[in-house]
């Protein structure tokens, strides 16, 4: 329980890091690295299997706050114990994952942590971050004329925002995603389960 207030409470104090891009240029990044992974990945089509991953992610999307992204949901054939969130919204649920986990909580955890560094704008802020020897180099206004930052971001690929976040990032992803579980009616210690 104690765990559980610290986490609730921490999450109240969590807020997204410096970042050029706007939650508009978030949903378009994320939309396009979405469809260069839905090309690359072997996308399931099973309709009990993404009824039941939407269902989830609508939960815990119903609970998000802040900007409001379009989060979709798209399960990947893969034994690979991992799950992706893109900026925006779009994230990626391997089935190796759903075959790792003992119950709905657990999967709720990885997908609320996702979830949050979305919400958390973890992506961009990288982005943001990486574009800085830019923004040094030729100045704030070279870069953002003519729509130069959106495509700064969109020439990452949808593999350069599955990122490795800093441990301050995961910390705040698993403190917001324990929030987001809790909010949704999921035990958040199952979080800490898996």
């Amino acid at each position: 329980l104690l765990l559980s207030a610290g986490i609730a409470g921490a999450q109240t104090n969590i807020k997204p890091g410096f970042n050029l891009f706007s939650p508009q240029d978030d949903v378009q990044i994320g939309q396009q690295s979405a469809a260069q992974a839905e090309q690359q990945l072997p996308i399931v089509n099973d309709g009990q299997t993404n009824a039941y991953i939407n269902r989830i992610g609508a939960r815990l999307a119903a609970n998000a706050g802040g900007p409001q992204f379009q989060y979709r949901f798209r399960v990947v054939n893969s034994s690979d114990i991992n799950a992706f969130a893109l900026p925006g919204g779009p994230m990626f649920i391997y089935t190796g994952l759903l075959k790792a986990v003992d119950n709905e909580a657990q999967l709720a955890g990885v997908m609320g942590h996702e979830m949050s560094h979305v919400i958390l704008r973890h992506g961009t802020h990288e982005a943001t971050k990486a574009n800085e020897v830019q923004l040094l180099a030729g100045g704030l206004s070279a870069l953002l004329g003519g729509g130069k930052l959106v495509q700064a971001g969109l020439g990452l690929t949808a593999n350069s925002f599955v990122l490795k976040f800093s441990r301050d990032a995961e910390s705040e992803a698993d403190a917001l995603g324990s929030h987001l579980m809790s909010e949704s009616g999921y035990d958040p210690l199952q979080m800490a389960k898996f």
